[in-house]
């Protein structure tokens, strides 16, 4: 009996650490990630990882070359790939040891991902993406970048501070800088299609 649809089968499985950059305290994912998956799913995995809501632009910056979502109507990528076309282990191969992943161009949150191991894929073992370790809650959405998220983190945890109240609102509640559920994260890459 065949299917319509056969999943490439990976035959390495790329361990990245993935870490927000230009904010305290630090917040970072350790992922699997198969070399089968494109580019436009690894976006994916990253922000389900990281816990954000995948409502803004971004691109890769690896080996001097720029991946992204190719859109006519920004004017800002002229020389950019299409990552649907790319896996990750064509882009990586052996040699990439870092890379970046920039996100909401207007906010501009850099990551900084490193390729901590390339490991052989064991099917039904490691040949899915998931998240294996991680620290302190991603910033909320819209908040400003890194010097809105620390002003953010200054008010929130100041009840005398002229901005905690307007933030307590906007965000709606307290907020836990340390949060940080591996559970939450690998059930939003399991969700991913």
């Amino acid at each position: 009996m065949s299917t319509k649809y056969q999943r490439t089968q990976p035959k390495r499985v790329y361990q990245l650490r993935v870490e927000l950059q230009h904010i305290a305290p630090p917040v970072w994912r350790r992922i699997l990630v198969p070399d089968s998956v494109k580019l436009a799913k690894l976006d994916r995995i990253v922000q389900a990882a990281m816990g954000w809501t995948n409502s803004h632009l971004h691109d890769w910056n690896i080996e001097q070359r720029r991946y992204g979502v190719l859109d006519k109507e920004w004017g800002g990528s002229d020389d950019m790939l299409d990552e649907r076309k790319f896996t990750v282990g064509a882009v990586l191969g052996e040699q990439v040891q870092t890379f970046g992943y920039n996100y909401d161009f207007g906010d501009g949150w850099e990551h900084i991902i490193t390729v901590e191991e390339c490991l052989p894929a064991q099917e039904g073992r490691n040949d899915w993406p998931m998240c294996l370790a991680g620290e302190n809650a991603c910033p909320p959405e819209d908040v400003g970048g890194p010097p809105g998220y620390m002003d953010f983190l200054e008010a929130m945890h100041n009840p005398t501070h002229e901005q905690h109240a307007d933030y307590w609102r906007w965000w709606g509640g307290p907020f836990d800088a340390k949060a940080f559920s591996i559970n939450v994260a690998n059930l939003a890459i399991r969700k991913l299609r």
